[in-house]
């Protein structure tokens, strides 16, 4: 493997943990992580936890991170895969979201067209909003979009700003790549606490409860738990975000990161009862108010221009991902 490093920023959190592991099961130990691991709260999953167990050369801050570039540092990086964001919906703190979403984004896309490495970033399907303008992912449709909640918008700020500058397909050197990643789901999401995703709270209300409890529909064109989304396992999520970082890096875009195929919470709860060995109970309850007016009924993305940039591998059936999900990960 090529002594390059290879950054991972967010890598403590969910799919920048999950990067780390399938970077080392491909042989690369010369990894750069940043991350905040924050303050342990008794009976919670600890943040530091997802890094046992995983190789790396160093663990910085952000702000480190940030002062290292300014000093010269990791110019002679492989890539940047740029993970680390704020991802809560619900977050409220709008100035917050656009320094640590925006802004930061912003400081590395730059430093990566300059010095000619490789930058991936999160985007978000949230973009999209109420999905009334479909979820096609080209640079057309982007500036269309208008997204529901503040995270999606920080999110959408960096995808137009990135689009404005030509960013995606800089003449002369390499561009950089946003991935709209849908309903991730997988191991090691625990530490998102409320912003996991049903399927890791399914388990623990079924075995507490025995039962799952997903939100009524508001609208009368979705029966309750026939609400759909595209749920996509984070095995695939890190397969496609190392696609564009490490094997194919001269194609630069915005690109949907889904499955393509919607799938109900129905489904999603049946699977988890299944992956547990136990009959279905599920229960509706109402959605809290302030979710009502900003949620997303359904998504799903359209995977024609992932696959016409050369991304060729099948995404993991839903039942399928579950099973390995619930079964390798709550064993106990």
């Amino acid at each position: 493997m090529s002594n390059r490093p290879i950054i991972i920023t967010g890598a403590a959190g969910f799919i920048g943990r999950n990067t780390v592991a399938e970077l080392n099961r491909r042989g690369e130990h010369e990894l750069i992580l940043v991350d905040e691991l924050g303050k342990n709260t008794p009976g919670e999953w600890e943040k530091w936890s997802n890094l046992v167990g995983l190789h790396y050369e160093d663990l910085v801050s952000p702000e480190e991170f940030l002062g290292l570039l300014e000093d010269g540092a990791f110019a002679e990086a492989r890539a940047v895969i740029h993970l680390g964001a704020c991802s809560a919906t619900t977050e409220r703190d709008a100035d917050y979201l656009v320094r640590n979403n925006y802004q930061y984004t912003r400081v590395l896309a730059n430093w990566a067209i300059s010095n000619d490495v490789r930058l991936v970033y999160a985007s978000s399907a949230a973009t999209y909003g109420d999905g009334e303008r479909g979820y096609e992912d080209s640079d057309e449709v982007t500036p269309t979009l208008r997204p529901m909640n503040m995270y999606g918008y920080s999110k959408h700020m960096l995808d137009l700003w990135a689009l404005k500058n030509g960013l995606f397909a800089p003449e002369g050197q390499v561009g950089i790549v946003g991935l709209k990643y849908f309903n991730v789901f997988g191991p090691y999401e625990e530490h998102k606490g409320d912003m996991r995703s049903v399927i890791s709270k399914s388990v623990k209300q079924i075995r507490e409860e025995g039962v799952v409890r997903l939100f009524r529909s508001y609208k009368p064109e979705f029966a309750d738990g026939e609400q759909k989304r595209d749920f996509i396992y984070v095995k695939d999520a890190v397969d496609v975000t190392l696609h564009f970082a490490l094997e194919d890096t001269e194609t630069g875009g915005l690109f949907n990161c889904g499955t393509g195929e919607a799938r109900t919470w129905l489904d999603l709860a049946r699977a988890t009862f299944a992956a547990l060995d136990l009959e279905p109970k599920i229960e509706f309850i109402p959605m809290p108010e302030q979710l009502q007016g900003k949620y997303q009924y359904f998504t799903e993305a359209t995977t024609d221009k992932l696959r016409a940039a050369g991304y060729e591998r099948p995404f993991t059936k839903l039942e399928v991902a579950i099973d390995d999900y619930v079964r390798g990960f709550f064993r106990t």
